[in-house]
């Protein structure tokens, strides 16, 4: 059964380089929205998530809203294991599938093919699973012949559009997404939206952080709002429609 459960949960990040006047780490901490809590000649460590308690279970979906450096993007990935905690404690319980940066882990310098492979073992999957979902998110993606060559030569939206085929082929229990996608050319827009409102609703914990409040409206039932790493408060609405 997926779980989200967060226990006092603190994230500090060190920035290195020489912040050599407090004016630079006062402007520093207004741009990333976050407390500079220790600074020395070399090094300066920002408070990303302080204190965040969370118990997030099957059937919620959870919006995170706050301004740019509020911790959103931090708690995002702190729950896809790319972050370990600071202190306090995280147990994220079910498959997680991030949606934070589609294109993480792409080989440009290998074909299309070679990277459906790469992705696939990335995300956990078996050999013989990867070659049975291949069809699917050739078709998916429409690039044809360009999966025989380097992704070096795609443009950004045939980049996008292979990331995203593979990365959304499977369903994940817990579906992470820092603001809602629109990637790919403009005909592959409406495809990418359904298959996205498919994994929502597949998915039995969303977490999704957004700047707009009617998506969160739309698609949540919890509703965070996090400033300067905390969580300033969290409301629980009648469940939305989703999609």
């Amino acid at each position: 059964m997926a779980r989200i459960l967060l226990k006092d949960c603190s994230l500090h990040l060190p920035i290195y380089g020489t912040i050599n006047r407090s004016l630079k780490g006062a402007m520093l901490a207004s741009a990333t929205g976050g407390r500079v809590a220790t600074e020395s000649r070399d090094i300066v460590v920002i408070e990303a998530l302080k204190n965040v308690n969370l118990d997030i279970r099957p059937g919620d979906r959870v919006g995170v809203m706050g301004h740019n450096g509020a911790g959103k993007t931090s708690l995002l990935r702190l729950l896809a294991g790319i972050y370990e905690p600071t202190s306090g404690g995280v147990l994220v319980e079910g498959k997680v599938s991030s949606l934070l940066d589609v294109t993480l882990g792409m080989d440009f310098e290998a074909t299309g093919y070679e990277n459906i492979l790469l992705r696939g073992l990335m995300q956990g999957l078996e050999v013989e699973e990867i070659k049975r979902l291949t069809p699917s998110i050739v078709e998916f993606s429409g690039l044809g012949e360009f999966l025989n060559v380097p992704v070096r030569t795609y443009s950004s939206g045939m980049v996008l559009r292979l990331a995203f085929s593979i990365i959304t082929s499977v369903p994940a229990e817990i579906l992470l997404m820092d603001e809602w996608l629109s990637v790919g050319d403009a005909d592959f827009v409406h495809r990418a939206e359904e298959r996205l409102k498919g994994l929502v609703r597949e998915a039995s914990i969303l977490v999704l952080a957004s700047h707009s409040r009617e998506v969160v409206q739309h698609l949540c039932n919890v509703h965070i709002s996090m400033e300067h790493g905390e969580v300033v408060s969290m409301e629980r609405v009648p469940n939305q429609a989703e999609g």
